[in-house]
């Protein structure tokens, strides 16, 4: 058995057209994975998930002679970081675009009240909830102030007697 070395740097097609198809892909299931929300999702966030997915793919494809080459594989996978990278510029330089990018935070708890609303939202059961709250050292709901659940799946809680616990931002007056 022989190597194929000038096989495995070949193309087979244009790398442009590898670079489209990366394109599409990668923003495709962007917007398929913020459509379908973030329940557990842990504490990637969407861009870092589908990123590791894709690249963990694309280079799979291109190791396994699936695309003919090496180099397809090296142009998808850098197409696949170059649109992270941009994502994450995009947003650090024009934060507007951050709800587009990042999911807001949902309120899950106000005054020791469940916001029903949020929960639904998010698919959070009470139990769940309740969970999360005994994970911060918290028993009794009606101690919280307010319980977000963050743009990373985190859930952030500040107590009526101002303890704070996981990422807490105050909220907006």
């Amino acid at each position: 058995m022989s190597i194929d070395w000038s096989g495995m740097f070949a193309l087979s097609m244009s790398p442009w057209e590898l670079i489209a198809r990366g394109t599409f892909m990668h923003w495709f299931i962007f917007v398929v994975l913020r459509i379908a929300g973030r329940r557990d999702l842990g504490s990637f966030s969407t861009t870092d998930m589908l990123l590791l997915v894709l690249i963990a793919d694309a280079a799979q494809n291109g190791m396994s002679a699936q695309y003919n080459s090496v180099t397809e594989g090296v142009i998808l996978v850098s197409t696949l970081v170059f649109w992270s990278a941009v994502s994450n510029r995009i947003v650090y330089f024009f934060p507007n675009t951050r709800l587009f990018f990042e999911p807001r935070r949902i309120l899950l708890i106000k005054d020791g009240q469940l916001q029903r609303r949020g929960m639904r939202q998010e698919h959070v059961s009470k139990d769940e909830l309740m969970e999360e709250l005994r994970l911060h050292g918290i028993n009794d709901i009606s101690d919280v102030r307010y319980a977000y659940m963050e743009s990373t799946d985190d859930v952030s809680i500040k107590t009526k007697d101002n303890k704070q616990s996981g990422s807490f931002w105050k909220p907006p007056v």
